[in-house]
């Protein structure tokens, strides 16, 4: 394939989430710098749980992978990276973990010996301000440094995500953008075909029956509080990236948590509508807890119909061009049924994507190239 004049400077948008594009967006680094990455702030397992719970914020982990995914290694010190990886151990007394934490923000600790003051002097400002804040019962075990980095961040401008957003990617040296999909903190909630309403990400993993209705709310997992739905407005920064995209992909990963999950904001409909570049799905290869028996038709009527909310005889083809499968390398265990992806106005490109070795995990450089090529910038 040949690189067309000012590939460099492609502006691919990508809904997504947690680790699956993580590899994807590394590759894309050599066609493009510019690749915006809208990422769900909705997680709500794990050590993250207990910092939502502490602060009342929304879920910054899937931020921080990201960023440190897009990191420049050839500029950033490898031990800048390990310290916003490093993770607090599963066991042992939480005070005597929280006292680790306030160690940490000293000047003299280790952890900053021999890194450059421009990494080590930001990085530990933001820790500094989360422990400041730091409730006296907060639960510290696995927490992730970075996390608390950026929950720092956003402590110290007023609670406001964009600022230390911008900061630490400055810091970085991050190659491409990461946003957040809202600023708000809530949840993700999804009513079953039983009419069960599950509350809280973690729970997605143990579905078991096909989704009805997904939707967003303020109400904490486990609350006894009847369950409202919510109507965020898309992130202002998110709206104006899908407007200046060259191309808005929906790319494998967990399928509701990850990609469905972003479609659910006030006016991201319209933000892709209007937008008149290419826009394609790419299908998951192997097995996806979330996929709920769906063929690959049935999750583009999801897509499609999740974001048809408001507007139900909005045509597809205004909202997804494409599907891009492997069927030469890649599996789907729950079929493709290429006339039902049709008879939805949508297109299908078999193509290589996948690891030949390895059947269950898209190849990040055929995937790279394959997105270049969708997007417009790479012909053969």
């Amino acid at each position: 394939m040949k690189q067309r004049q000012g590939t460099a400077e492609a502006r691919i948008a990508f809904f997504t989430g947690g680790t699956a594009v993580r590899a994807v967006s590394q590759a894309l680094v050599p066609y493009t710098s510019h690749a915006a990455h809208l990422i769900t702030t909705f997680d709500s397992g794990g050590s993250t749980a207990a910092l939502r719970h502490a602060f009342a914020m929304l879920a910054v982990g899937d931020l921080r992978n990201r960023l440190l995914a897009l990191a420049d290694r050839n500029i950033v010190p490898p031990c800048v990276l390990e310290a916003c990886a490093l993770r607090l151990p599963a066991q042992g007394d939480a005070a005597a973990l929280r006292a680790l934490l306030q160690s940490y923000a000293q000047a003299e600790s280790p952890l900053w010996q021999g890194m450059p003051p421009a990494f080590a002097t930001p990085l530990r400002t933001w820790l500094e301000a989360f422990v400041d804040a730091m409730p006296s019962n907060f639960e510290p075990h696995v927490a992730i440094l970075g996390n608390l980095i950026l929950a720092g961040g956003y402590l110290r401008n007023g609670r406001r995500i964009m600022p230390v957003l911008r900061a630490l990617s400055e810091v970085l040296h991050v190659r491409g953008q990461v946003l957040p999909i809202v600023y708000e903190s809530l949840h993700l909630a999804a009513e079953l075909a039983d009419g069960t309403v599950l509350v809280g990400q973690h729970k997605f993993c143990h579905l078991g029956q096909p989704v009805r209705r997904l939707f967003l709310t303020t109400c904490q997992p486990d609350s006894p509080e009847p369950v409202r739905e919510a109507h965020p407005p898309l992130a202002p920064a998110a709206a104006a990236t899908l407007a200046a995209a060259d191309a808005i992909c929906y790319p494998m990963g967990s399928f509701y948590t990850s990609v469905v999950a972003n479609l659910l904001p006030q006016g991201v409909t319209r933000a892709i509508e209007h937008n008149p570049c290419p826009k394609f799905y790419i299908a998951n290869t192997g097995f996806d807890a979330e996929q709920c028996g769906h063929s690959v038709a049935e999750r583009v009527r999801v897509i499609v119909e999740t974001l048809r909310r408001q507007w139900p005889d909005l045509p597809a083809a205004r909202l997804l061009h494409t599907v891009l499968i492997d069927t030469a390398h890649g599996e789907y265990p729950c079929g493709i049924d290429a006339e039902g992806i049709a008879a939805q106005g949508v297109a299908l490109c078999d193509m290589p994507l996948v690891d030949p070795a390895a059947p269950q995990r898209h190849d990040p450089e055929l995937t790279a190239r394959a997105i270049m090529q969708q997007a417009g910038m790479l012909t053969t």
